[in-house]
């Protein structure tokens, strides 16, 4: 019988890092978000993992970059209010499905597991961190611009990295 893991949201983050300009790199996080864990053992190997992203809570300390973000030349939150993972199997690497401006392709992370824990109030917790990269314009992302000396104003490709900690369900 599969054992569930849900979501810590206190002790969890996502975020995402994209070159701006060629030269530096711009940094943000989503704050609202929900992730789910269905495994047999606690080894995790061939875990069933399910999250959910509200796109409107892109935030990236900017509230005019996050204004631009959450419209059509990017996430368009109205008519795309989520970003969705799914996959089957849980080991060093994740290949799963991730759904972004309604299309959805498989990508691939590298996942650490950290390990599990009782916290002082009893709760069985398990924690990992993954990392990755997409490419955004094959989401449907391909807003730009060009710059004087060349090159664009926001690379191709985007850096996903996140922290989940999950509360084991009796």
């Amino acid at each position: 019988m599969a054992t569930t893991w849900k979501l810590d949201p206190a002790h969890s983050e996502i975020t995402f890092k994209v070159k701006h300009m060629m030269i530096s790199n711009v940094k943000g996080n989503f704050q609202t978000f929900d992730a789910e864990v269905q495994s047999e053992d606690d080894s995790f190997k061939n875990a069933k993992t399910t999250a959910t992203i509200q796109t409107d809570s892109v935030y990236t300390n900017n509230s005019d970059r996050d204004q631009h973000l959450k419209g059509a030349d990017f996430f368009d939150a109205e008519a795309n209010p989520t970003i969705t993972f799914s996959t089957d199997s849980l080991n060093d690497e994740i290949t799963g499905h991730l759904t972004l401006n309604g299309v959805t392709k498989p990508i691939q992370l590298d996942v650490d597991f950290g390990g599990i824990n009782v916290d002082p109030y009893g709760q069985t917790k398990a924690g990992f961190s993954f990392d990755g990269k997409i490419n955004r314009k094959d989401f449907g992302l391909v807003w730009n611009a060009a710059l004087e000396t060349g090159g664009v104003m926001v690379s191709d490709e985007v850096k996903i990295s996140g922290d989940l900690q999950f509360i084991k369900q009796a």
